[in-house]
């Protein structure tokens, strides 16, 4: 029986059985960090416990045998292509916002592009971890960077953890009003997006002033439902949700699920070297991005 590859890994096994091995070290390189060192310093972050019980979080694939970390790629979604990216850098750990391995697999083919991502991973010895809501909940984390988009003056999760200032969502009080299109270009800074997707409340125009905010990083309507603020600002929700929120008087502004995220993770990757002394080279992926463009 022969079984069908996606093309992007034939091409890249193709490209390894040329290639020559190079040694562990090589003169002048860095000897990085054991694993669990890494896992150590992620979860120093961003505790694992602060994941919602529905997630699947933390170190998902562990190959059998153990190598130094000197290389992590981060990325927000993990597919064929990141997966190769982070083979061809040479990483031996990629950590994924959004866990890869969700519901659960019972082989591992090459007759699906998440099974062929982990058989590639566990062949090329390279582990990963998912950090997904913890890094949501956590102070100075996901949502944290995306209130950064507003001046602020009070900042508090929506619905709270068991520690101050950590929990889903945030619900933020501004330093003063701005207008909702001085909001929308805020987004758009801090996202580097080049558009964004805007509700504007019933009886309002772009000129309204934005004295409030609640926020949730990817798909927030549950968070958000039902709280009191003058703007919504979240990845993705459905048709009747943001139609339920303008007829409240709340204007709402989507970015794409995944693009309320990504950019972490440019702030993150020095964050990281720096726990971890810069015994590691962190990068971000570059093959990375949201499905939907708008066009």
């Amino acid at each position: 029986m022969i079984l069908k590859l996606g093309s992007s890994l034939v091409n890249h096994f193709a490209k390894r059985l040329h290639s020559t091995v190079k040694p562990a070290v090589m003169a002048g390189e860095i000897s990085g960090v054991s694993l669990k060192t890494v896992v150590d310093a992620l979860e120093k972050f961003a505790p694992k416990q602060l994941s919602e019980s529905w997630d699947n979080t933390g170190l998902l694939a562990e190959p059998y045998t153990k190598r130094n970390i000197t290389k992590v790629l981060l990325t927000n979604d993990l597919t064929e292509d990141v997966a190769i990216e982070a083979s061809e850098l040479g990483c031996e750990m990629i950590v994924s916002y959004h866990p890869p391995i969700f519901a659960p697999l019972k082989a591992i083919t090459q007759s699906a592009w998440k099974e062929r991502i982990v058989s590639l991973l566990l062949e090329s010895r390279i582990a990963l971890y998912s950090p997904h809501t913890s890094w949501d909940a956590v102070s100075g984390g996901v949502n944290d960077w995306l209130a950064t988009a507003f001046p602020l003056a009070e900042s508090a999760p929506i619905l709270p953890g068991s520690e101050p200032g950590v929990g889903a969502g945030r619900l933020l009080k501004l330093s003063e009003p701005v207008s909702l299109q001085n909001a929308v270009d805020g987004v758009k800074r801090v996202t580097g997006l080049s558009h964004v997707r805007l509700a504007v409340a019933r009886g309002c125009s772009v000129t309204a002033p934005v004295s409030s905010v609640a926020l949730c990083a990817g798909s927030g309507a549950s968070v958000l439902k039902g709280v009191k603020a003058d703007l919504y600002l979240t990845g993705e929700m459905l048709h009747h949700d943001i139609l339920d929120a303008t007829q409240k008087g709340i204007s709402v502004i989507l970015t794409n699920h995944s693009d309320s995220e990504r950019g972490f993770l440019r702030g993150f990757s020095s964050n990281l070297r720096t726990r971890l002394d810069n015994k590691v080279q962190v990068h971000v992926s570059q093959k990375d991005k949201d499905p939907l463009t708008t066009v």
